[in-house]
């Protein structure tokens, strides 16, 4: 028996000894933050279900980056809800459209800040679905030419990062395809490759008004019991040319972000999402839980868990406080 011999306890004895032998340590250069960005003027508008999270307007927009790059965050992801909607999306891919202003805006402010585009189409079709729709049904290889050309859309404007989130079939590569075509071989694809149909989506579909009216997303998005299947959306991606990869949401799936960063070499990102947030910041809220605590041990568990970096709603709470 190595008992007494072995004590784990004996490195546990202080904090300052505590820090020494940690295996996990959070940084501000883990963190990237979200942005709702609206039309309009003068607009910062408070979403609900998430306390301490805004949509902004282009003009007030400025304000929140310089905050962020006052912290050193790395980077935003933006996402974006425009004026009009309609069937094919096509807000999505305006040169003038809500996400490819704000790059313009962000990377003219602040040049060296990472700016990540979100490519979906939910914010911008009428009926809220992630691709085109024929009665019911969400078409999957009709919508990838659209994507695609909402991706070099978005790279025209300045995006750093194109990153699909819409779990269409193929995606990745249309999107690699058409960007290699148009000039833009040297813009890498953060492709969402695990997303689940979750229900922790819930305070993001207020904030970027992208809920579907009708049916649901499962027919795209995965079955939460899935995890091999997760490694082989992961695979193929990989195989498409994404150069990165995402999981998401991240807590309730720190085993599925664990499996990916076993089988590739890639950068791995996370994302905790909308719901884990409002959870968090509700129980902080009545007392149940010692805020602080519990958003950095949260969010420290993706990083433990095998995560490059992490897309978080409290990136700059952290920044601000506890790193």
């Amino acid at each position: 028996m190595t008992f007494p011999l072995t004590r784990s306890r004996r490195l546990r004895n202080n904090d300052t000894l505590r820090r020494l032998v940690r295996e996990t340590t959070l940084t501000i250069n883990d963190l990237i933050m979200p942005i709702f960005l609206v039309f309009g003027k003068n607009k910062v508008e408070p979403i609900s279900s998430m306390p301490g999270i805004n949509r902004y307007s282009l003009d007030r927009v400025g304000e929140h980056i310089a905050e962020l790059n006052k912290l050193n965050i790395p980077g935003v992801i933006l996402f974006g809800i425009p004026e009009h909607k309609d069937a094919q999306g096509s807000g999505a891919y305006a040169d003038d459209g809500i996400i490819q202003e704000g790059i313009k805006r962000i990377k003219d402010q602040a040049p060296d800040l990472l700016v990540i585009a979100d490519l979906c189409l939910c914010e911008y079709t009428s009926h809220g679905h992630c691709g085109m729709i024929k009665g019911d049904q969400i078409l999957n290889d009709e919508s990838l030419d659209v994507l695609a050309r909402a991706g070099v859309s978005q790279a025209k404007a300045g995006a750093d990062i194109i990153a699909p989130s819409d779990m269409m079939d193929g995606r990745v590569l249309a999107v690699r395809s058409a960007l290699d075509e148009t000039g833009f071989s040297q813009t890498p694809i953060l492709s969402y490759a695990a997303k689940y149909a979750s229900s922790f989506y819930g305070p993001f579909r207020e904030a970027a008004d992208g809920a579907p009216q009708f049916g649901d997303r499962k027919t795209y998005q995965m079955d939460p019991g899935n995890a091999r299947e997760a490694i082989k959306e992961v695979l193929q991606d990989i195989d498409e040319g994404a150069d990165m990869i995402m999981v998401k949401p991240a807590l309730p799936y720190l085993d599925i972000i664990a499996k990916t960063r076993e089988v590739t070499d890639l950068p791995v990102g996370a994302y905790n999402v909308s719901g884990e947030y409002a959870m968090i910041m509700a129980a902080a809220e009545k007392g149940w839980l010692d805020k602080d605590k519990t958003i950095l041990e949260s969010v420290t568990s993706i990083k433990r868990a095998g995560a490059d970096f992490i897309i978080t709603y409290f990136a700059e709470y952290l920044a601000k406080n506890l790193l």
